[in-house]
């Protein structure tokens, strides 16, 4: 690796020639690899491993596995993640102890989204954001492998959710910056790095948070991370925000084994992840707290104003609000309410059905709660989020259960071949006893349902499987 030599003098003035010489030798290793499993879903084979010091459901493996031929990592068993990133599990353990409404408003691909979902209590309602599409779509394909109903995954722009004056909770703003903490894993990081593009990241997230602040309520908790090294992008950002806002910054009980950096400028309680001194890439990441200044009706007012306005579509024959049937289709279903349309049904967390009418009115909604069924033809098709869902009530469902020569040629959304005696109709695909999704089987052959975007693109074969199994 060849670093920029502005890099290299920034950094050796900020951490002194001794500690950065550990620094730029610990850049020049492999990364390690890390995975976070999913406590409602089948990841017990990896329970015993190297443990994440902060993360106690996930792991080091030994080497990178080619988890592409991995069916139950298609299924949402666990989830990929650099172990830095995952600290933020313990901001949300230490602070969070009731449910409640959380932004995650820059996230994709998903790591941080669903670390959220799993920690916060199953009444709360998880906002996942990205503004970009293409990658959008992939944290709405990981929010729906997750398997939780208590999430929606949004594509809009920060400005467009100016509305929600004092609306949520919890934000978090892991923000768009340099991307010093990614040089093990990208060369374009190093190619594209330049003072003058942190000068503009830092810019640019000061407007982020500024449009953001508003959104939080009085004595919510603002949590800001990057993966960047530089003080501009993180303790500047985090005086910013004090001396601007009024911020408060709270400090997290760590362990000193864990390595884990103070402030290289003032003296607020952050939190720096650095190669040399933690198992895990360059991650910076603080918890602040709104000013508890004044009362917090501005919700309530907004979900009034969006229930009126739902009740004339409804008059209108805009929303249908009926189970349809499928009330058998999930488990704990007292607890939903369901939507239909002529192409669309889906079911959502009942204490949060007027939430989802205020938030649909102006963002733009990629997934929400649980999908249940889409419309072709005649045909009302199950859908791959419900196969995924840890609310599907399989009981209900006949299944399939495959060895992973099949599983492999399913997610390559092959032809697959079953014995003789299975019903027609639609059929739950399991491998392991974990669903991976739907095929239609018509008699002499099947159709393969899995989604024609997600399917695995490789044509190579795996030598060896026995690691997944």
């Amino acid at each position: 690796m060849t670093l920029p030599d502005e890099f290299i003098v920034r950094n050796r003035r900020l951490l002194g020639e001794k500690e950065y010489n550990l620094f730029e030798a610990a850049l020049q290793k492999t990364p390690p690899v890390s995975i976070r499993v999913n406590k409602r879903k089948n990841g017990s084979r990896f329970f015993g491993q190297n443990i994440v010091p902060w993360e106690e459901n996930a792991f080091y493996l030994e080497e990178r596995p080619s988890f592409t031929f991995d069916p139950l990592f298609h299924a949402g068993t666990y989830y990929v993640q650099e172990a830095s990133s995952m600290f933020l599990g313990q901001i949300l353990e230490q602070y969070v102890k009731k449910p409640v409404r959380y932004l995650d408003l820059c996230a994709a691909p998903g790591g941080k989204s669903t670390q959220a979902i799993d920690i916060l209590s199953k009444d709360s309602l998880i906002i996942c954001n990205e503004i970009l599409r293409s990658r959008a779509n992939i944290l709405t394909e990981n929010v729906i492998k997750w398997g939780q109903p208590n999430c929606i995954v949004t594509n809009n722009n920060v400005s467009d959710f100016s509305y929600l004056h004092h609306y949520f909770d919890v934000i978090l703003t892991d923000v768009p910056c340099s991307g010093e903490g990614m040089f093990r894993k990208d060369n374009g990081a190093i190619t594209e790095w330049s003072l003058a593009n942190v000068n503009r990241c830092s810019s640019r997230q000061k407007e982020i948070l500024s449009s953001t602040w508003d959104l939080l309520r009085p004595g919510g908790l603002f949590i800001y991370s990057t993966c960047t090294y530089n003080t501009e992008e993180n303790e500047d950002t985090i005086i910013w925000l004090h001396e601007n806002y009024g911020a408060e910054v709270l400090p997290v009980i760590t362990k000193q084994s864990w390595g884990i950096k103070p402030a290289l400028k003032g003296n607020f309680p952050v939190y720096r992840f650095m190669p040399h001194a933690t198992k895990g890439e360059g991650f910076f990441i603080a918890v602040l707290q709104k000013p508890d200044s004044e009362s917090c009706t501005h919700r309530e007012t907004l979900i009034s104003a969006a229930l009126k306005k739902n009740k004339k579509k409804k008059n209108n024959g805009q929303r249908q609000t009926s189970d349809n049937g499928l009330y058998h289709y999930i488990s704990e279903a007292d607890n939903f309410v369901f939507e239909n349309n002529e192409e669309r049904s889906f079911a959502f967390p009942k204490v949060y059905a007027n939430d989802l009418i205020l938030l649909s009115d102006r963002l733009n909604l990629l997934h929400a709660g649980i999908p249940l069924t889409v419309s072709k033809g005649k045909d009302k098709v199950p859908e791959h989020a419900l196969a995924l869902s840890s609310y599907i009530n399989r009981k209900n469902f006949p299944t399939v259960e495959i060895d992973i020569s099949t599983a492999i040629s399913y997610l390559r959304r092959e032809t697959i071949t079953i014995p003789e005696g299975y019903p027609k109709g639609y059929l739950l695909v399991i491998f392991k006893d974990t669903p991976l999704g739907w095929i239609k089987n018509i008699g002499n052959r099947t159709n393969n349902l899995y989604p024609q975007e997600w399917r695995i693109r490789s044509s190579h074969s795996p030598e060896n499987t026995e690691h997944f199994l």
